[in-house]
């Protein structure tokens, strides 16, 4: 019975699939780009991680027509400067895990460093893994968590740029203000 079974679904896919699966308007078109002088990008100078200055610098050369690019040649914005930092040994997110080592006090708190205005972080407690993941959010406005299983404390580190780059500060940005819970009741020296 199975192997009726097997037999009709293999003739039904046989039917339906086409004998010939590639178009010939795809053979064409790649029969004229083999027709293409390739440009070369051997002239242009590969920006290194220290060389860029904006978000212009963050714009790959791309391939040379008729070629597959490489991750180097066709990343821009961020991916592109994550993969220049790591030509050069510079990890530019950190995605090294928190200092597990101690268990963060108000007094001395485990930083978490951040280049946007909130950032999130994954407790597993003290000693390491002794609770599952609580996460925390750290913002410039509220940079003191306490994890509340645990009792660690985190402090976020802004690194990023001072200017949000409108023109304006960060206090009030398009007039979003981050909804009241519990926490904003509670006193500050209690976080």
């Amino acid at each position: 019975m199975f192997l009726q079974r097997s037999a009709v679904a293999i003739v039904r896919r046989a039917a339906i699939s086409p004998a010939v699966k590639r178009s010939f308007t795809v053979s064409a078109i790649r029969r004229d780009a083999k027709n293409v002088e390739p440009q070369s990008t051997v002239g242009q100078k590969m920006k290194t991680f220290n060389d860029i200055k904006g978000e212009e610098d963050l714009l790959g050369p791309g391939a040379a027509p008729g070629t597959v690019p490489t991750d180097l040649e066709q990343s821009t914005g961020l991916e592109r400067l994550e993969i220049l930092g790591k030509m050069e040994g510079v990890d530019i997110f950190d995605m090294r895990p928190l200092d597990a080592s101690r268990k963060g006090t108000l007094d001395n708190p485990i930083p978490v460093r951040s280049a946007g205005d909130e950032q999130y972080a994954g407790c597993t407690g003290y000693p390491a893994d002794s609770h599952v993941v609580t996460w925390l959010g750290l913002s410039r406005e509220r940079p003191i968590e306490r994890c509340p299983e645990c009792g660690s404390v985190y402090k976020m580190e802004y690194v990023g740029p001072l200017d949000d780059g409108h023109g304006h500060g960060h206090d009030h940005h398009h007039g979003y203000e981050e909804p009241k819970t519990f926490a904003n009741f509670v006193k500050p020296e209690y976080w």
